[in-house]
């Protein structure tokens, strides 16, 4: 069996005299989408940053590729993972086609000059990303969102098999939320890795494969959806009392936020609902292609 494009096993991350991971472990092979989910400081974009290097370990090995992440020059890691930070962060007066193209510097040499293959990779990235038509404009004269949508087109222009994304919709309208998740389902599905700090449940639910749900910096559930979002899971990691329902136009999960568990007195036991069937043991059939319940 073929390395994942991303394995971190038993990571231990210290920051602030504060453990902000506590033996952390997450797999994802080419073609999936794994989302990170969890509440504020629970570790995600720690997480991210470092299997990147951009933060130190304490103990612990990321793999990236089948390489030891600890090995790998900057360079080397830029070929094999390309990341979208949380908070976009172009605020300087280049066109945007030259802040795409940036994300081509890993793939020529330290004194070469892009060539044809380098601008057909741009041009693509800002077709996927929808940000051809502001090409010509600079950073500084779009919206947050169209920046946000900038990084994500340097990151596929960089052309790597993994792809982190930190809280990908966060400054999107929902037309482009949906949107840029709909374009990660087809970079998973051309073989890429991608892994996503995702804040919105049901946008997790509807668009990764599998779920890794982190609170106080450990790992509380992992697998597919269905496993990950149930009441009692939701209850422990964010302290809510929660129903979690088929949402009949997705067919993905939906969670339903009633109240926290101090003031709700949830159990965090009560069984996932599902539209009736007739006999609510049978697993309602997905229709998404990746398949049952």
């Amino acid at each position: 069996m073929t390395d994942p494009a991303l394995r971190v096993d038993s990571l231990v991350v210290d920051r602030g005299g504060r453990r902000v991971l506590d033996g952390v472990s997450v797999r994802a092979r080419g073609g999936d989408v794994v989302g990170l989910v969890g509440p504020n400081g629970a570790g995600k974009t720690t997480l991210l940053r470092a299997c990147t290097g951009a933060v130190g370990t304490e103990s612990g090995e990321v793999r990236l590729a089948g390489a030891d992440a600890a090995t790998l020059s900057a360079r080397e890691t830029a070929r094999r993972v390309a990341s979208v930070p949380q908070e976009p962060s172009l605020d300087f007066e280049f066109p945007v086609r030259e802040a795409v193209a940036m994300g081509r510097t890993a793939h020529v040499s330290r004194f070469g000059r892009r060539g044809p293959e380098d601008h057909t990779a741009v041009d693509r990235a800002m077709e996927r990303a929808s940000v051809f038509d502001l090409a010509d404009r600079s950073v500084t004269a779009i919206s947050g969102g169209e920046r946000a949508r900038v990084l994500l087109a340097r990151a596929l222009a960089q052309d790597t098999p993994l792809l982190f994304l930190d809280e990908p919709t966060a400054n999107l309208d929902v037309n482009h939320q949906v949107r840029t998740l709909s374009l990660v389902r087809e970079l998973a599905a051309d073989g890429r890795a991608v892994v996503a700090s995702i804040h919105d449940l049901d946008l997790a639910a509807r668009f990764c494969d599998s779920l890794v749900l982190l609170a106080d910096g450990r790992v509380r559930a992992a697998g597919t959806p269905e496993a990950v979002l149930t009441p009692k899971a939701l209850a422990d990691a964010f302290c809510v009392d929660a129903r979690v329902s088929r949402d009949p136009a997705t067919d993905s999960l939906r969670v339903t936020v009633l109240g926290d568990c101090d003031s709700t007195g949830a159990d965090g036991e009560r069984a996932v609902e599902r539209p009736s069937s007739g006999d609510d043991t049978v697993p309602v059939p997905r229709t998404d292609g990746r398949g049952t319940d």
